[in-house]
C-alpha cells in the first residue's frame, strides 16, 4: 500500500465512531502509527472529567452539580498513537480512567451538555489544522462534521463482549456478564449519541478478521480519502479475531 504525499496526509483529519468493545481504540492507534497521524482518544477525556467528579465527590445524580464543575479540572490529552497520555490537573491518570467505577459513572457525565460543550471544544483545538486521528462516539457528526474520512466501526455484541472481556482479563464465565454489561451501555449513550453512521461514512464491520486486517481496511479508505478519492465500498466489511 502507498502512502500519499506527507502534505496530503499532514492536514487530514480521521473520525472514527462506533459502539464500545468495536476495537476503536487498537484499530485507530494502528492507523495513526501506520500513517504517521496523530492520535486523540476523546473517550478517555470523558472518563477523565468522570475520575475528578468521582474524587471530588460530586453528586453524579444530579446534573446541575456536575455542569457546575464541568470546567474546572485541566484535561491534557497525547497524541502520540505509541503511548497516548491523559492527565487531570497533571495526574496521570490513563490507568485510573479504566477502573470500574469511572466505566459505570461515565455516561451519566457525558450526558450533561455543560461537560459536552467543554469537551468538544477541547477536541477541536486539539484537531487543528488535521493530520490526525479522532475515535470517539460523536467525532463525523458532531466534533468534525467535515473530516475527510469518516468510519463507523462496528461488531456483532458477541465478538464486542468478548474483546472487553479479553481487556478487562475475565475469564470465558464472565463474557455473558459483560455482554449485558455493554448492552447497557449501549442503552444509556444512546441518549445522547445515535450510535450510527454519520452521513458519509464507511461502515466496517469488525466482527470475523483480524485487528491487522481492519487496520489495513480503515488505512485504506484514508489513504483514498488523502487523496481525494471516495472509500471502496467493497472493501468494506472486516472483522476483528478474539
Amino acid at each position: 500500500m502507498s502512502l500519499p504525499s506527507p502534505h496530503a496526509l499532514s492536514r487530514i483529519v480521521v473520525a472514527i465512531d462506533g459502539p464500545s468493545g468495536s476495537g476503536k481504540s487498537s484499530v485507530s492507534r494502528g492507523v495513526a502509527a501506520r500513517l504517521g497521524l496523530r492520535y486523540l482518544d476523546t473517550g478517555a477525556q470523558y472518563r477523565a472529567v468522570t475520575y475528578w467528579m468521582l474524587q471530588n465527590k460530586v453528586d453524579l445524580a444530579d446534573p446541575g452539580a456536575i455542569a457546575a464543575d464541568a470546567g474546572v479540572p485541566a484535561i491534557t490529552s497525547g497524541t502520540d498513537p505509541a503511548a497516548p497520555a491523559i492527565t487531570v490537573d497533571g495526574e496521570d491518570v490513563a490507568a485510573a480512567i479504566r477502573e470500574a467505577d469511572v466505566t459505570g459513572a461515565v455516561s451519566a457525565v457525558a450526558a450533561v451538555p455543560e461537560v459536552r460543550a467543554r469537551l468538544i471544544a477541547l477536541q477541536r483545538e486539539i484537531i487543528g489544522a488535521g493530520g490526525i486521528v479522532v475515535e470517539g462516539r460523536d467525532i463525523a457528526s458532531v466534533v468534525a462534521p467535515d473530516a475527510a474520512a469518516k468510519i463507523f466501526l462496528t461488531a456483532s455484541e458477541e465478538a464486542r463482549a468478548h474483546r472487553r472481556n479479553t481487556e478487562n482479563g475475565g475469564g470465558t464465565g464472565t463474557v455473558a456478564a459483560t455482554r449485558e454489561a455493554l448492552t447497557r451501555r449501549d442503552s444509556v449513550d444512546s441518549r445522547t449519541n445515535a450510535l450510527a453512521a454519520a452521513p458519509g461514512a464507511a461502515v466496517v464491520d469488525a466482527t470475523e478478521l483480524t485487528l491487522e486486517q481492519v487496520i489495513d481496511t480503515v488505512a485504506g479508505i484514508v489513504i483514498h480519502a488523502a487523496e481525494g478519492a471516495a472509500p471502496d465500498a467493497d472493501s468494506q466489511g472486516v472483522g476483528l479475531t478474539r
